[in-house]
């Protein structure tokens, strides 16, 4: 039993010592997901040990759109309402897509971390919204919601690196060995130590260890060596013989690079950025909802205001019949004519402004709302058909502007994200002040020896004239390998040491530099953060001053639709009668379209500037009832809206897109 303890020793020490190589590949403490791999990466029978080494298979990316776009169409035609054009970004918006890698990304640096690595990246960017078709003419520009029309996002706050930071051991535990043979050949200048003038060597070596770092700054190392040498030395007592020896040796810094917060700063870190990625996704969501609802509420506008020019060319023309009619009974002059005929040409020239203006603007939606583009030619071909429209209440709802401040400061991801980053920093920043600590290190040293080999049979017998030189071998030595590993694990040769060490700098000028660097930088810090949160009030101002002017344009924008219309119908009359010119009527009826287009102008600044409010209160997602989870997972649970009644919507003949109901005049 004693000859088959030591191998049992062995056998337990190296279960002990090897990685889980056993274990199912865990992340998080969930089962890892088997991704579907070719078949050259199919799992072998040696997978169980390899895996660990090989690389994970990211599945390729997808540029198909999800099937609800395919639900909204018909005849040739995209019929699009708001809630749907918000769950089209969510499930096929790139820059989303793009965002939801950062979750993975996050994931594997806090395994790095972990490992004793450090935290990885973290990238807090948002992709910019895109921009609204505008074109020079009457009613064809941009509509903006005024008073401060952008919404800042505040900045990722983070210390530039500086050194001094004190390492952190690897936690994971590193496996060594090394298998080596070797044939020496040495003259020897006496005979003395060795009975000969060549002394001959083969040399196997097969040493393993394990090493192995720790939180509190501690390392340890546990190895197992083993040199068999086999000589011509006549003078040797045991040949071949087997030096063998288990060798622990453990080392734990007591000043700098000692204690548990100290050496998990950063897995507290990219725990730390686990959120911040999340923040940063929310805020690219917002970005991405609030971009579509300026995006469709502008194509609504851009619809209408093609609908405004195609009314003034109505106008326009039949003011020009009339006065040809009149010219050929003789009651008006011909110059009449070209002057009608002039004003024909700018409202045709302005109508097509605005038809291109639309087309512009459907084509920005859709690269917005899928993921391929214009690269379908169903989806390139198709004209979208907004369902929904602008309303504005009788009444504003009054919430004091300290709440709604307080509001925007608790919900915005934007401000979230910095004060996390800015936490990094402060974490950060305990591995440059403990840098300045002098380094004394408590080490230990613990070593069991063993010898073990055969009678050298070069040696001279007991019977030699010299008894002096007779080698008489140690019968406890004699034996084979389980010899040598007896002595170990019986503990017959030990070795003890213990001490410390101890590096004081004298002048300590480059720890002194670096923490005082990085105080002033997390300074600077923190008045960015103060700086974001100034900036996050005047958001609010802005929107609340944009829905006013909103409001108030569209009130006067109504009114003066109302009086050009009764201006116009008069003006008529009197043309009928013969008491007015052809002159007058064209300049009324210019004033009535321009009032038209300045209502509907007025009423989608009203929608962005609504949009504007909840973005910068951080409401963006539950005002267009946006799941986060559905976001994450690019799945929209809510079924498409039903389309309108087909006999009542279409394309017409003069190229503009009724709006389904979404009539913004009244």
């Amino acid at each position: 039993m004693k000859q088959v303890q030591p191998y049992i020793a062995v056998l337990c020490a190296s279960l002990v010592a090897a990685p889980q190589s056993f274990a199912q590949p865990q992340i998080n403490g969930e089962t890892e997901d088997q991704t579907p791999r070719l078949e050259t990466e199919a799992p072998h029978w040696y997978s169980t040990f390899t895996h660990t080494y090989n690389p994970k298979i990211v599945p390729p990316i997808t540029v198909s759109n999800s099937t609800r776009i395919d639900s909204l169409m018909r005849g040739g035609n995209l019929y699009l309402s708001l809630q749907d054009a918000v769950a089209l970004v969510l499930e096929n918006n790139i820059d989303i897509e793009v965002s939801r890698y950062g979750f993975l990304i996050a994931d594997q640096n806090l395994k790095l971390a972990r490992s004793g690595g450090g935290t990885g990246t973290v990238n807090t960017n948002v992709a910019g919204a895109a921009t609204s078709a505008g074109a020079p003419g009457a009613g064809a520009g941009l509509v903006t919601a005024g008073g401060g029309n952008t919404v800042s996002t505040a900045g990722g706050v983070t210390t530039t690196g500086v050194p001094g930071g004190v390492p952190i051991p690897s936690l994971d535990p590193v496996l060594t060995g090394t298998v080596q043979w070797g044939h020496t050949t040495t003259p020897q200048q006496n005979t003395i130590t060795t009975g000969t003038t060549s002394l001959i060597t083969q040399a196997k070596t097969y040493n393993f260890g394990i090493s192995q770092g720790f939180v509190t700054g501690g390392t340890a190392t546990l190895s197992f060596n083993n040199a068999i040498s086999d000589q011509n030395a006549i003078r040797s007592i045991y040949n071949p013989y087997t030096n063998s020896s288990l060798d622990l040796q453990v080392s734990q810094p007591l000043l700098q690079g000692f204690g548990l917060a100290l050496n998990n700063r950063n897995i507290r870190i990219a725990k730390n950025n686990v959120k911040v990625t999340d923040y940063t996704f929310r805020q690219q969501v917002i970005s991405s909802v609030v971009n579509v609802i300026q995006l469709y509420w502008n194509l609504v506008s851009y619809i209408e205001n093609a609908e405004v020019d195609q009314q003034a060319l109505a106008y326009s023309t039949k003011l020009l019949e009339d006065n040809k009619k009149q010219v050929e009974i003789g009651t008006l002059a011909p110059v009449e004519v070209t002057r009608a005929e002039a004003e024909v040409a700018t409202d045709q020239q302005n109508l097509l402004t605005a038809q291109t203006t639309v087309r512009q603007q459907e084509v920005i939606l859709k690269n917005a709302i899928s993921r391929n583009g214009v690269a379908s030619l169903e989806i390139a071909e198709a004209h979208i058909i907004p369902t929904d429209r602008i309303r504005i209440p009788d009444v504003e709802p009054v919430i004091p502007m300290q709440d709604l401040v307080s509001e925007a400061l608790t919900k915005r991801p934007d401000l979230a994200q910095t004060q996390m980053q800015l936490e990094n920093s402060k974490i950060s920043l305990t591995g440059i002040r403990n840098a300045m600590l002098p380094q004394l290190n408590l080490i230990a040293d613990l070593r069991n020896n063993g010898l073990t080999g055969f009678p050298n049979p070069l040696a001279p017998g007991v019977a030699a004239t010299n008894v002096s030189t007779v080698n008489t071998a140690d019968p406890f030595f004699v034996g084979g390998y389980g010899n040598v590993l007896g002595q170990i694990f019986g503990r017959n040769f030990p070795n003890y040491t213990v001490g410390a060490q101890l590096n004081i700098p004298l002048r300590n000028r480059a720890a002194q530099a670096n923490m005082a660097v990085a105080q002033l930088q997390l300074r600077q810090s923190e008045l960015q953060v103060q700086k974001s949160v100034n900036q996050i009030r005047q958001d609010v101002n802005n929107a609340l001053i944009a829905i006013e002017q909103a409001r108030a344009r569209y009130s006067a924008a109504d009114k003066s639709v109302v009086l050009e219309q009764q201006l116009l119908d008069a003006e008529q009359k009197k043309y009928a009668l013969g008491t007015s010119t052809p002159f007058n009527v064209i300049q009324v009826q210019r004033d009535l379209a321009n009032s038209q287009l300045a209502e509907v102008q007025a009423l989608t600044a009203y929608g962005l500037a609504k949009a504007q409010l909840d973005q910068a209160l951080g409401s963006t997602l539950e005002n267009n009832n946006v799941q986060v989870d559905e976001a994450k997972t690019g799945k929209v649970e809510r079924p498409p809206d039903p389309i309108p009644d087909l006999n009542r919507t279409g394309r017409n003949g003069t190229g503009a897109t009724p709006t389904a109901g979404v009539d913004l005049k009244r």
